[in-house]
């Protein structure tokens, strides 16, 4: 008896089912007809008012049908009523897989009928979401197959449950199959999801039999498990259904890693599919593998369709003198500028350049759709590039060489390593879950590995990037040696390297840095020795080498023999880098449990040249250092002073042992700022808390104090921030800085956020293959500036000072007592009578002999106190000078007395003066050589090297000539302070205090009104001629502080170099022309005009108003494209060359070239924005910036015919700008600190583009620019950042689908859909059928 559900019964007359069933039956006695059976269900149905198709009837007949009815009349009577849509087909489909496929050994025929029927409806789906009765059908169709119970969700879009009804069917001829093949115990489950056996027998079935089945039943069922595969396959190849399963595959992927488990069983086992005519293993394979992406493929090729539209539509014409070549390398020129930025000492940063560079490389990747061969081809490149720029560095306090080869040789492959084992991770993850015979073929597919493999050999053809800078040779030397040793047979395990000189080494074994990254990448198990066999990596004979090493084992080997530390040994360990973790890892042994002399020893070997050029092991050596920084408590302390006291000498080795800018750099690079400021905080606070009354002597015979102690941490903390800059970066409230500016208070925050992240280690972050022994950091307790008071105190006193004048000194306090203490010092030899320097001083100014004896005795207090009196002491002392009762010359003498008591001071003498220098209210000081030092010896020189410096940019350089006829004039505190700066001889402990005072120097004079700059280089370069360039560059960037369009012009000559659109015959363009080839007087004829890239590189960061930023950047970038687009000729000459009768001769751009130019006008553009302001300016970008740009109305200068291209060009060049900014800012996996931001702006921006596309909001740019870039945009971000779209509201997304569809981009709206996770897979799926 058929089975009719029960609302049915209720909402139609009585009695109607049965008489249909009725009139199936007799049309099945008489073998009717199924067009005429067909015609009369259907008008009964109508007469009854039943609408159609009717799920009730789909009920009844299959119920009819299964089984006692299964016959061939019936099963054409079901798919005419299917095919006639009087049956909801879905419906019908559901019903019959809850029938067939468990009865399908009984019923062979039945299940080869259903298959047949499946394969003639199962891809029209639109009559059954759209149709009237759709949300009754569905609800049938779910109740039928319990999909919303079994994939756990709720069914509210009719296109949510035809993504189930999909994946559930072929999940179900698979399950059937294997369960065919006898492989369902080879899965975990070793049960499938679906009932694929029936419960009981029927054995009165027209398939059944009570005896062994027939041979020709058994060969039924083998036929049918192949048809069922092969219609698996069918299901696969569709255009409509593969679709729909990408859908499942994304949004429902815990059910999906057991459905594709099931595909690699049945690919590796089954009999059925290897004797199929039609599909093949490795076929089926490839149609479920996570290489066939069918949304986004489409999408792939969107911009090169398009822009073959383009070239139909119209030419590009040059003229032969134009450089239209952009090479290969110019698409990794973000790296390049970025590698080059993160060289600017005047800003160390608090997250890691390996995160942020990973995440950099992945963006480029994505974007310019590259393989990973090339992508880390680029990447050696330009990171090979930064040390040739560097490879003759010019002196000052600024990082140099050692920082560019940690760059290249630690952070470069430690970004490599996070990008392999991204991949790796994943891979493992799957092969987990795989069968044990799948695993090895996972294992064979890591791409990324053979692709880094691939371009270190093809490495070896760039010759002259791998020069070796001459202070390295040695080391690139030994690198070769110890390859050729290795292919050799020998080991270098014995010494023989550590005490290899020069003289040592085979004539042909010259080594290159090749040699040295791959040394680095062996070391962090990217490669592995089998490198060293490479063709060409070895250039010498093994007969060339020593069989026996002469002489003892000296330096690192001798160490792990088990040598003692003997100085000669110490001496060698400092030079020499460490080669491997283990011998590091032995040093940080013996500065935690050795001997207090074996303590100081290994300090000095961590801080020596196995922090600067140990670049194997670099980023443990430098968490090493920070972690002895934070030495526990003993057992057996009991004291009542902090345990740090007994630890002053040892903290003393290794704050002097990191103090070097190198150093600072390479701790800012490996993102352990945070970690170190943690470290240092407490050294200050214990410190500076202590009386100088005890004093230590180091092995050295030097004696140190609390005081200098504390001024080595105290020192080296102020430079982890920009505690130099001038009140008017703090105080402009109308224009915020952009950039977050380092503060105390944020380095503990993100000091305690890694420490909080997983294993609460620093060096989980990266995820080594090769973790230390030691790696778990001393606390992971959080911090925050409340646990210091002495130092909360002095940081909330160094912000009053910069932000108000000084006041609150009252007679008779101690901190008064301490001023006049520190005034009687500073001016001891002054012997006059007069006027106290302090208002309130109690007696004489005039100090004695017993007056400084008394003073010195006054000052043995805790170093806090004295810095606390100390803005008291120069605004007394200033003063003082400004009225005449202190000569210059006495005022520059007892600061420096001040700076050399207590070296901590330099900082707030620093910032002080900065302070007071923009208040405003000094008199200038006369730079006439006698009261104050005067530049006039070599002013003029300084204005010729500025100019030779600038000559480049098209930028004018205000003349000192009106300086020269009368003295140069300082303000008083800048004055004072420069005079302060030059009285020290530049040695290794003096230029640990000018790296303090040198920046803020700079700062300071940058902000002050030209030509302060230049003077001050005037006297720099008399006194430190050694610094003379890196002085006379710092003079030539303050040009752009007092130009109002400096900038905009330097960023005009950018755009220009890099692409090419010079006006000389002869044009050089890409990162060359940026960035250029380094800078200095080494050079023949003097100083070189620097690359204009440089300079900007070394500017923005001063720029105040940056947000003015992202409005430049946009017009230099339109008008850029225009000009790419004219060839960038003058609109004249080019009107005149089209002229010409030979005006064709001179050809049509390629526009591939011309998109290869659009795309590096883009890059260079988002890399600007990006360095310049971060994430928050690209946000600004996004949100703002763009769309009023496209609001607003746009003059064109070309005619219709170029017009038209560049409206164009320019539109996609508008959309790979916003996409390389966002990517830049919060990467294309959102894994960033900084991408939560990232949804938000590009939900913002979306919703502007559907309102656009709405209608609500009316449109002033050019509408070939907006119909360019909407499209592109949508392509870039479906094919480069798809993890974005699924975090954009729902709405959002529809929206644009709808506007994209009426521009008739129906793949983009699928695609953009498809992407946005689980709430938009309905709509998708829905879209995806309509569109067929």
């Amino acid at each position: 008896m058929a089975v009719v559900p029960v609302q049915a019964c209720q909402s139609h007359p009585p009695g109607l089912w049965d008489g249909l069933l009725e009139l199936t039956k007799s049309a099945q006695e008489r073998n009717s007809d199924p067009p005429l059976w067909a015609v009369q269900l259907s008008s009964s149905l109508k007469s009854a008012g039943v609408s159609m198709p009717s799920p009730e009837l789909a009920h009844l007949l299959v119920s009819h049908i299964c089984w006692a009815n299964n016959v061939a009349i019936m099963w054409k009577f079901l798919e005419k009523a299917v095919s006639c849509r009087i049956a909801p087909p879905m419906l019908v489909l559901a019903l019959l897989s809850c029938r067939v496929i468990p009865n399908r050994r009984l019923y062979p025929s039945a299940y080869r009928l259903y298959m047949e029927l499946l394969k003639r409806h199962i891809f029209a789906f639109a009559s059954e979401i759209n149709g009237s009765n759709h949300q009754k059908i569905m609800k049938s169709i779910d109740d039928v197959l319990h999909l919303s119970q079994i994939f756990g969700l709720q069914v509210c879009e009719p296109g949510t449950l035809v993504v189930e009804f999909i994946f559930s069917t072929v999940w179900q001829f698979l399950d059937a199959s294997l369960d065919d093949e006898g492989l369902l115990e080879l899965i975990p489950e070793k049960k499938s999801k679906w009932p694929t056996r029936s419960q009981d027998m029927d054995i009165d079935g027209q398939d059944s039999f009570n005896e062994k089945r027939t041979d020709h039943q058994e060969g039924k069922c083998k036929t049918n498990t192949v048809m069922a595969i092969e219609l698996i396959g069918e299901i696969l190849q569709n255009k409509i259904t593969s679709k729909i399963l990408y859908l499942a595959r994304r949004n429902m992927f815990s059910h999906w890693g057991s459905f594709i488990q099931r595909f690699r069983v049945l690919a590796a086992n089954s009999t059925a599919l290897r004797s199929s005519k039609h599909i093949s293993p490795d076929a089926l394979l490839q149609l479920t593998s996570d290489t066939r992406i069918v949304l986004t493929r489409e999408c792939k090729t969107y911009l090169q369709k398009h822009f073959h539209a383009v070239v139909a539509s119209g030419s590009l014409t040059s003229s032969a003198g134009q450089c239209h070549g952009v090479s290969w390398s110019a698409l990794w020129l973000p790296i390049d500028i970025f590698l080059e930025d993160a060289m600017d000492g005047s800003q160390v940063v608090a997250t890691s350049a390996v995160e942020t560079l990973t995440g950099l490389v992945k963006a480029l990747q994505a974007v310019n759709g590259t393989s990973w061969h090339n992508t880390f081809l680029g990447l050696w490149i330009a990171a090979l590039r930064l040390v040739q720029r560097e490879r003759d560095p010019s002196e000052g306090p600024v990082p140099r060489l050692d920082t560019c080869l940690c760059m290249l040789l630690s952070i470069t492959p430690l970004a490599i390593v996070n990008i392999i084992e991204e991949e790796e991770s994943i891979l493992i993850d799957e092969a987990g879950l795989s069968p044990p015979n799948q695993r090895k073929e996972k294992q064979m597919s890591v791409n990324r590995r053979k692709d880094l493999i691939s371009s270190l050999q093809l490495l070896g053809d760039y010759e002259g990037l791998l020069t070796v800078p001459q202070s390295h040779t040695l080391t690139a030397n030994q690198a070769a040696a110890k390859s050729m040793m290795f292919v050799s047979g020998l080991t270098s395990g014995s010494g023989y390297l550590d005490c290899m000189s020069m003289n040592d080494l085979p004539i042909n074994c010259s080594g290159n840095l090749r040699h040295l990254i791959v040394e680095a990448c062996i070391a962090r198990n990217l490669l592995d020795t089998s490198a060293y066999f490479w063709p060409g990596y070895v250039n010498g004979r093994s007969n060339q080498l020593p069989r026996s090493v002469p002489g003892p084992m000296s330096g690192w080997s001798s160490l792990m023999k088990g040598s003692l530390l003997t100085p000669p040994m110490i001496n060698v360990l400092v030079s020499t880098p460490a080669s491997s973790l283990a011998e590091i890892e032995k040093i940080y042994e013996i500065a935690v449990n050795g001997s207090d002399d074996e303590k100081l020893s290994a300090a000095a070997i961590l801080c020596g040249a196995s922090l600067v050029r140990g670049w194997n092991i670099q980023e443990h050596t430098v968490f090493f250092i920070t972690k002895l920084l934070s030495p526990p408590v003993p057992a057996d302390y009991s004291g009542t002073d902090s345990h740090l006291i007994g630890y002053a000498p040892f903290l003393n080795v290794l704050l002097v042992g990191i103090s070097n800018v190198d150093c600072i750099q390479i701790y800012s690079l490996h993102g352990l700022v945070p970690q170190l400021a943690g470290a240092l905080m407490p050294i200050c606070e214990v410190f500076g808390s202590c009386a100088p009354k005890v004093s230590w002597t180091l092995t050295t015979g030097e004696e140190i104090s609390s005081h200098l102690v504390f001024s080595n941490a105290f020192n080296l903390l102020l430079r982890l921030w920009r505690f130099n800059h001038p009140p008017l970066e703090h105080m402009m409230a109308d224009v915020p800085p952009v950039g977050s500016i380092l503060t105390p208070e944020y380095l503990l925050l993100v000091r305690n956020c890694q420490l909080s992240t997983s294993g609460n280690t620093a060096m989980d972050s990266f995820k080594y293959r090769r973790p230390s022994r030691f790696s778990s950091p001393s606390s992971t307790e959080p911090i925050i500036m409340d646990s210091f008071p002495k130092l909360k105190l002095w940081y909330r006193q160094h912000q009053a000072c910069i932000a108000s004048t000084l006041s609150g000194l009252v007679h008779g306090t101690p901190v008064h007592q301490v001023v006049d203490a520190i005034l009687h010092m500073m001016f001891r030899k002054i012997n006059r009578s007069g006027q106290p320097l302090t208002p309130t001083a109690s007696g004489s100014s005039n100090s004695s002999s017993s007056g400084h004896e008394d003073a010195s005795l006054r000052l043995k207090l805790p170093a806090w106190d004295i810095l606390e009196a100390i803005p008291f002491v120069l605004d007394a002392a200033l003063t003082a000078c400004a009225h005449g009762r202190v000569s210059p010359r006495e005022l520059a003498t007892g600061l420096k007395d001040i700076a050399d008591f207590l070296p901590a001071s330099m900082a707030t003498i620093a910032s002080y003066f900065s302070a007071e220098v923009t208040r405003g209210i000094w008199k200038p000081a006369f730079m006439n050589g006698t009261d104050w030092p005067s530049p006039a010896a070599n002013l003029s020189m300084v204005e010729q090297q500025i100019k030779r410096i600038l000559a480049e940019t098209g930028v004018d350089v205000p003349s000192l000539a009106a300086v020269g006829s009368s003295p140069a004039t300082l303000p008083l505190p800048l004055a004072a302070l420069v005079s302060l700066t030059i009285t020290y001889k530049l040695d290794r402990t003096t230029e640990r205090l000018l790296t303090v005072v040198g920046p803020a120097l700079n700062t300071l004079a940058a902000g002050c009104p030209w030509p302060c700059m230049p003077i001050i280089a005037s006297l720099w370069a008399q006194k430190v001629k050694r610094w003379a360039d890196y002085i006379i560059f710092s003079a030539s960037r303050t040009v752009f502080h007092h130009k109002s369009d400096a900038v905009v012009q330097l960023l005009k000559r950018c755009f220009a170099v890099t692409l090419g659109l010079n006006s000389s015959p002869v044009c050089s363009n890409g990162v060359g022309a940026l960035l250029g080839h380094g800078f200095g007087s080494h050079y023949s004829g003097g100083m070189s005009p620097v690359a204009p890239g440089i300079l900007y590189l070394r500017v923005h960061r001063d720029v105040r108003d940056v947000m003015f930023m992202t409005e430049v950047v946009l017009s230099l970038l339109m008008q850029s494209v225009r000009d790419i687009a004219s060839c960038g000729l003058p609109k004249e000459k080019l009107e005149k060359l089209k002229k010409t009768k030979y005006g064709m001769r001179y050809g049509q751009v390629s526009l591939a070239a011309a998109m290869t130019r659009v795309k590096l006008a883009a890059s260079l553009s988002a890399s600007i924005v990006w360095v310049s302001g971060g994430s928050s300016l690209v946000q600004s970008l996004i949100k703002e910036t763009l769309p009023s740009w496209f609001i607003s109305v746009h003059e064109s200068e070309q005619g219709v015919e170029t017009g038209e291209m560049a409206a164009m060009l320019g539109g996609y060049a508008l959309a790979y700008f916003a996409i390389l900014c966002g990517t830049f800012a919060w990467g294309v996996d959102l894994m960033s600190p900084e991408s939560k931001r990232g949804p938000k702006v590009l939900g913002a921006h979306l919703e502007f583009l559907a309102n656009a596309l709405d209608g609500k909001i009316s449109l002033g740019c050019d509408w070939c620019t907006w119909r360019a870039y909407v499209p592109a945009f949508v392509t870039l971000l479906v094919g480069c950042t798809p993890a974005w779209i699924p975090e954009v509201d729902v709405q959002v997304l529809k929206r644009m689908s709808k506007g994209l569809r009426q521009w008739n981009e129906e793949e983009l709206a699928i695609a953009l859909l498809g992407l946005g996770g689980i709430k938009t897979m309905g709509a998708a799926a829905e879209l995806i059928i309509e569109t067929g």
